[in-house]
């Protein structure tokens, strides 16, 4: 089967081998010339034949947005656009009928798997009508880890099922990796435990807290110990944000994923606004000692 695909990114370029591993042909496009193909995603599209199968592998919002619009003007009634980037699933509606219009078809993918995906494979989550998922299964059999289809691809269900899917795992991937670091910081803090990295790979095997986030937890912690080598900022690529927002609407209590979202904007304070509110209303009404921004601290303190 022959493949176009856009972006050839930390996964996008091994997402590509995998691909031509299985025996298929790829035609990769990227801005950048040492890894691409084609010098244009009108070149990449000319090198395909119709009826045409392209995959977008680019950076969620605008980037994927304006991709997708170029894709429109380049393609032909029959062919077909799969999102696989982490956009919100509240794009696919507008990306499908816009492609709809000129008689071209639309699914999105969310993607899981990151750097070890071309060893391991991607675990797949994809949104669309059930003929185009049919005709693009080739690919996603190349793309999905071995074993049995059900265990590493889902067709999640319509246009943006996919992406909703993806963005549910990524708020559940922030609870786990907290959870983790928690531990982590918790065992490093105790006086009893001597070896904090042999604790933390004891748990690999027989335990309920082992997966594959703790073996990299583990791996993280061969190369350094006490990860000093690191600074505790943390970024957020919104699909924890939108899993926040979409259980406010649903009303559904996501206390765990709520919290490891607010403590990765934490991470990125040197010093916390809220958190000087705090000392100054503990100095205020029980006059607890408080620390100052030049060389001396607060007045002494009484209990309250």
């Amino acid at each position: 089967m022959q493949l176009g695909l856009v972006g050839l990114g930390k996964m996008g370029f091994n997402m590509r081998e995998r691909i031509r591993r299985a025996g298929h042909e790829v035609v990769g496009y990227d801005r950048n010339p040492e890894v691409s193909d084609a010098d244009s995603l009108a070149d990449m599209v000319g090198k395909l034949a119709a009826p045409r199968l392209v995959w977008v592998m680019v950076p969620a919002g605008d980037i994927t947005r304006q991709t997708i619009a170029d894709l429109g003007d380049l393609l032909e009634p029959g062919d077909l656009v799969i999102d696989g980037g982490n956009s919100r699933f509240t794009d696919d509606e507008v990306n499908a009928k816009a492609l709809a219009d000129k008689g071209i078809g639309y699914m999105d993918a969310g993607v899981s798997g990151g750097v070890w995906g071309l060893e391991n494979g991607y675990g797949l989550m994809v949104g669309g009508d059930a003929e185009h998922v049919e005709r693009a299964m080739p690919i996603f059999d190349a793309l999905r880890p071995e074993g049995p289809r059900e265990e590493g691809f889902a067709h999640a269900g319509r246009i943006g099922a996919g992406h909703f899917a993806k963005m549910v795992h990524n708020g559940i991937e922030y609870g786990l990796m907290q959870a983790y670091a928690e531990g982590f910081e918790l065992l490093e803090a105790s006086k009893l435990v001597e070896n904090v990295p042999a604790t933390i790979k004891a748990w690999q095997r027989g335990t309920v807290v082992r997966s594959w986030l703790l073996d990299l937890l583990v791996r993280a912690l061969e190369s350094d110990p006490e990860l000093d080598d690191l600074r505790g900022h943390v970024e957020d690529s919104g699909e924890g944000r939108w899993t926040v927002e979409e259980a406010i609407k649903h009303a559904v209590p996501a206390p765990v994923i709520s919290a490891a979202l607010f403590a990765r904007f934490a991470s990125r304070q040197e010093d916390s606004p809220a958190m000087r509110a705090v000392a100054a209303l503990r100095n205020q009404f029980g006059g607890h000692a408080v620390q100052t921004a030049g060389p001396t601290s607060g007045s002494g303190s009484t209990q309250s």
